[in-house]
């Protein structure tokens, strides 16, 4: 909903912080060669880095206060990577893994502890293939866009504009267990709604109808069960189509066998990308895509194109000599296909927002609000649910190969 803003309508609407309690600040990643849309070019940037020594190594890695080639550090939870210093030894290349990396785009990350200046390790303690997380966006007065987004991969919180919003993983302990939820919420809402209210319930609504305020997402709540239900199935299908086939569910797809296709082959290095509304083609130089309906190309978070910023992601000139400069020859044929992916994924939530705007704008209306909750013991939450839980019966590689137990 586009121009929303703290007005007596919503100050009193239950914040998602409320309601999924325990969150993560972003990744703060610190040096940008350790992301890539492909890993290739993350092993071929690795190589270049393993192979300098010295002062051109330390150049090479682009050090930071947090971190430097003589930083000792852990191993990130659950990756088996080298804990030496990486000015002594850096060891084999990391297996890259799938990074959410701002809203809509998926690349790849080097997951090696000793590059990252905050990798939020207990957000890699519970990514497994039972977990989703929702990622608030920064909430930028008068933009457009969703205020909520789903990723199965890890995220890294990384806002197209504004200040970034919070991770909040669904469940607080790996394998799908202990939900993210305030306590004694989904008892209130199934005894408001007449029926068992899952965790997944809960994050399908707040998909569906999360409004961006100056304290982050609202979430209103509402009074009746038929429209608690039909945003239930709407949150569901639009989290759907955000995991694009993520824990066993359906590829994106448009209606009617209506699909983009390549029209012209796009050129080895694209620079202009371009949008005829008229012909419904979207222009990367001489390359030529269509159908791509106009809700696609105008999809905004944050008041960013998201398609423009995707293939900002792929094209913008890197410094020479530097490790982001490392990258294809030549635009890659999987990238195309994640082009014509990401067009159908933004097509289809475009064409529901209509529907996502009236259904959150009914439950404003008619909503619990936060007294409500608190009235029924809900809120306040317990200071211990805002903290991460404790993950027990395994070790972690720290420093230099000492272990340590959580």
């Amino acid at each position: 909903m586009r121009g929303v803003t703290e007005d007596a309508a919503i100050v009193d609407l239950p914040l998602l912080d409320d309601l999924m309690p325990w969150s993560v600040a972003p990744l703060r990643l610190g040096r940008s060669w350790i992301v890539a849309p492909d890993p290739r070019t993350l092993r071929a940037r690795w190589e270049r880095l393993a192979a300098a020594e010295g002062a051109e190594r330390e150049a090479l890695f682009r050090p930071s206060r947090a971190r430097t080639p003589a930083s000792s550090v852990a191993a990130l939870p659950g990756q088996r990577t080298a804990t030496v210093r990486l000015s002594r030894e850096p060891g084999p290349c990391p297996e890259p893994v799938r990074l959410a990396h701002g809203p809509f785009d998926e690349q790849w990350l080097l997951p090696d502890h000793r590059l990252i200046d905050s990798a939020r390790p207990e957000l890699w303690r519970v990514a497994d293939g039972h977990q989703l997380f929702a990622v608030e966006q920064g909430h930028v007065p008068g933009a457009g866009g969703p205020a909520l987004l789903v990723t199965a991969a890890l995220p890294d919180g990384r806002s197209p504009a504004g200040r970034p919003g919070r991770i909040r993983p669904l469940f607080r302990r790996p394998g799908g267990l202990e939900p993210n939820l305030a306590p004694g919420l989904r008892e209130f809402l199934g005894g408001r709604y007449g029926c068992e209210v899952a965790a997944a319930d809960v994050l399908a609504w707040a998909v569906a109808a999360a409004l961006p305020s100056t304290a982050g997402c609202r979430v209103p709540l509402p009074v009746d069960p038929e429209v608690w239900a039909a945003g239930v199935a709407l949150g569901r299908e639009l989290i759907e189509v955000q995991l694009r086939g993520a824990r066993g569910g359906a590829r994106p797809r448009l209606p009617g066998g209506r699909r983009p296709y390549v029209r012209a082959a796009v050129p080895a290095r694209p620079s202009v990308l371009a949008y005829d509304p008229v012909e419904e083609v979207l222009s990367l130089d001489e390359g030529r895509v269509s159908p791509v309906p106009a809700g696609a190309w105008e999809f905004e978070v944050g008041g960013v194109r998201m398609l423009e910023q995707w293939f900002a992601h792929r094209t913008a000139p890197a410094e020479p000599g530097s490790l982001e400069a490392i990258g294809p020859a030549a635009w890659p044929q999987e990238w195309t296909s994640e082009l014509l992916e990401l067009i159908t994924v933004l097509a289809l939530l475009a064409g529901r927002e209509p529907e996502r705007a009236a259904l959150a704008g009914r439950a404003t209306v008619e909503g619990v609000t936060g007294a409500g909750l608190r009235a029924a013991g809900v809120l306040p939450v317990p200071d211990g649910a805002r903290r991460p839980a404790s993950v027990l019966g395994h070790q972690e590689e720290g420093p230099e190969g000492q272990f340590a137990l959580l």
